[in-house]
């Protein structure tokens, strides 16, 4: 419950956990506390990562519980999951979250029931926009892909994909994952049987990007990521939108449900706007692909 600061002012406790610190979910954090700061509401933090261990996640979320906080904040899939396995009572926002139904956090995105709602990180368009891309501007025929195979999120994403390049003619070779330290060995098995990555947005791998990108780059192969902040790391294209964005749509969420009384469940899920390509110059240059201005791309120099 809140407790008062003043007569006429509510703290409001809200309880932060994000499964991995990168640079995608620290934005979308960032976001979400501007939305509550510009509503004026006084808000206290208690955040907490699980360093990408699913067993910590779980721990945390049940902490987090056991605090008696009048919201949480989960910034991820696996983080979602946990806060909802482990409370149907305390008001649940999530973002950074693929599939928010097939994850089982809410029953629609139009009406999600319960206690959680949120938003999501995978516009509809997303996947047809990037494998148009690899076939027509890249002539990819086999995509190699790493993933952690505990993320749901991660499963979502690939299946889709899977199905989309295969529509196109073109193979998905994948390369799975348990932690960050496996990423680079993973990503270097991928190499002879594939003329490009595609890494979606699974959290395991996107903190360890940087081992991708150096593998791609250092054997000039296109990488196609799953958000703009990999970009701005060394990744060559995405459609992608801001995180921070989401999660500052998430935090006018928040704001409903902690100071306008709204229910979680009653407050649509929402998927990203303003989806555009963005392409990193220098490792466009890097593996000889000239960028065309019928693209419309934001180009990072």
């Amino acid at each position: 419950a809140a407790c008062g600061s003043s007569d006429t002012e509510e703290t409001y406790v809200i309880g932060v956990t994000q499964f991995v610190e990168h640079p995608s979910l620290d934005a979308a954090y960032e976001g979400f506390q501007k939305a509550l700061e510009e509503a004026g509401l006084d808000v206290e933090y208690k955040y907490n990562t699980a360093n990408g261990d699913n067993s910590a996640n779980m721990s945390v979320a049940q902490t987090l519980v056991g605090d008696g906080v009048d919201l949480i904040f989960a910034n991820s899939t696996p983080s979602a999951q946990a806060a909802k396995s482990a409370t149907s009572d305390i008001p649940i926002v999530f973002t950074s979250v693929t599939d928010a139904v097939g994850a089982e956090l809410v029953a629609s995105m139009e009406a999600p029931g319960g206690n959680v709602t949120g938003t999501v990180d995978l516009h509809p368009d997303t996947i047809a926009n990037t494998v148009a891309f690899l076939k027509d501007e890249l002539g990819a025929k086999k995509v190699g892909t790493v993933y952690n195979t505990g993320e749901q999120n991660s499963i979502a994403q690939v299946e889709q994909i899977k199905a989309a390049l295969e529509a196109e003619g073109i193979e998905l070779v994948e390369a799975a994952v348990s932690t960050s330290a496996d990423v680079k060995s993973a990503t270097e098995s991928l190499l002879g049987k594939v003329d490009s990555f595609y890494i979606i947005t699974d959290n395991t791998v996107v903190s360890a990007l940087e081992a991708v990108i150096d593998v791609a780059n250092t054997n000039t192969l296109p990488l196609i990521v799953g958000e703009m902040d990999s970009v701005a790391r060394g990744g060559l294209a995405a459609y992608g939108f801001e995180y921070y964005d989401i999660g500052y749509e998430a935090g006018q969420k928040a704001v409903e449900i902690l100071a306008n009384g709204k229910s979680a469940g009653e407050i649509p899920a929402t998927f990203p706007a303003n989806l555009k390509l963005v392409i990193n110059k220098a490792t466009a240059e890097n593996v000889g692909l000239k960028i065309k201005d019928s693209w419309n791309a934001e180009v990072i120099e």
